[in-house]
């Protein structure tokens, strides 16, 4: 008599298949989520070196703010048209005042980095500027990132 094989449905099994499931949608989050990153960054930082030579050259902290609002924008479409498109479960008016809530805070701890270095700690070269600003932005990503996933386009299924 021989016994039915084993189903990924029951144990250890069914646990493993699910992990799987759970990482391959956090990588492919993830990937999306760099582009999309990738791509806002360099309006980012492309726009702040644009206004700090040109318009706002002595204002480097209103420079930053400008440039990381219209990186946000970006960022708000791509992250919600193509990275978390299925996770998209509150009305839109929801999702956006808790997007930009996440980036005024993520934008703000890219400004104070950047303001510390530059007038905190004397560092005022374009190239201390940009340094600054990627440590910021970097920063700034790691808590968008987390909040994005866990409140932004969340499920409401709790």
């Amino acid at each position: 008599m021989s016994h039915p094989p084993s189903t990924p449905t029951r144990g250890p099994a069914r646990l493993m298949a699910w992990a799987r499931g759970a990482m391959d949608v956090i990588y492919r989050e993830m990937i999306k989520f760099g582009v999309i990153g990738a791509l806002a960054f360099v309006i980012d930082l492309g726009l702040a070196n644009l206004l700090w030579h040109t318009v706002l050259e002595d204002r480097v902290t209103t420079a930053k703010i400008i440039s990381g609002l219209v990186a946000t924008l970006f960022s708000w479409v791509g992250n919600r048209q193509w990275t978390f498109r299925h996770r998209r479960s509150r009305p839109a008016h929801h999702e956006v005042a808790l997007f930009f809530g996440v980036n005024i805070v993520a934008l703000g701890i890219a400004t104070v980095t950047l303001a510390f270095s530059h007038y905190g700690l004397g560092f005022t070269s374009r190239l201390a500027d940009n340094v600054a600003t990627i440590v910021g932005i970097g920063l700034g990503t790691l808590f968008r990132f987390w909040t994005y996933r866990r409140f932004v386009f969340a499920s409401e299924k709790i």
